[in-house]
């Protein structure tokens, strides 16, 4: 596939996008683009170039271009997938684990993504619904995972955890990384949890600081149904993230039911790609000390 209508989201209020903001424009109006700026933009650019919102650019573009980090790649997956929007991230950042093309590719990586050649890949997404007397008061999506933690207290919470209707255990921890193969590679590593393919299709459950130390990652189906019930936490406040960047504050008795969203997103990479590559530059494997 080719593109020609380019949506552009960057991170908000950051001024390190500013220069490589400027140079995708220019790139882009070069080769007769039409291009479409996120409102994230704001104070970025001339203030003669108009902003559209995040729904103007999933109907009308072939194709988002992020600039900035793996968060704001998640900022705009999380909005597109229903559009069926395929995305590209440059980063500006550190090395990134889905923004992977650099400021200084940007001439030949994009001729050759526009031009149709790139890897292609697919990735799946949550969804988390949180329920209070069997009405749905809060949900939202994520492409890495749904966390289910304490806010801001030092202490634990309780909580059950069911798949698909059985029964898995009763739990006293800080809390609970519900996790695509996306963010394999984010929270639920730094909790011991596996690092799953991005081809896969399953989802990892990895406590949080478990008050029992047999308690280990359980990997399942994608298609699992899962349902984390609050207990009693009197003495902290329970909370749900999903990406790191939605939160909802919940309480004893709210369930948690996190199933996987229908809509994928597509992520588009240089044809170098490679996702052990990423692994081994990320996580500093193979280094000779």
């Amino acid at each position: 596939m080719k593109f020609s209508t380019i949506g552009i989201l960057v991170k908000p209020h950051s001024e390190d996008v500013r220069e490589t903001l400027e140079k995708l424009l220019a790139y882009l109006h070069g080769k007769d683009c039409t291009v479409f700026l996120d409102e994230s933009a704001d104070g970025l650019v001339d203030s003669k170039i108009k902003l559209v919102s995040r729904g103007e650019i999933g109907e009308k573009c072939d194709l988002a271009i992020t600039i900035g980090g793996d968060g704001t790649i998640l900022n705009a997956a999380r909005s597109l997938a229903d559009k069926h929007v395929p995305l590209v991230g440059i980063n500006i950042g550190r090395l990134g684990f889905l923004a992977d093309v650099s400021p200084d590719d940007i001439n030949v990586t994009l001729n050759n993504i526009l031009s149709g050649d790139y890897i292609e890949e697919e990735r799946f997404l949550l969804k988390a619904e949180i329920y209070r007397n069997n009405k749905v008061i809060f949900c939202a999506e994520a492409l890495n995972d749904v966390v289910v933690h304490v806010r801001d207290v030092a202490r634990m919470i309780e909580f059950e955890t069911y798949i698909n209707q059985h029964f898995v255990n009763h739990q006293r921890a800080d809390g609970l990384i519900v996790s695509t193969p996306t963010g394999s590679t984010a929270y639920a590593l730094s909790n011991g949890g596996p690092i799953l393919h991005a081809d896969l299709n399953a989802i990892t459950l990895v406590p949080i600081c478990p008050h029992t130390l047999s308690s280990r990652p359980i990997v399942v189906k994608d298609n699992s149904e899962i349902e984390v019930i609050i207990g009693e936490t009197k003495q902290a406040i329970a909370q749900v993230a999903c990406d790191g960047q939605t939160s909802f504050d919940v309480k004893s008795g709210d369930k948690i039911r996190i199933t996987r969203k229908e809509n994928t997103i597509t992520l588009l990479h240089p044809k170098e790609h490679n996702n052990f590559e990423i692994l081994r530059a990320k996580l500093h494997w193979s280094e000779h000390t």
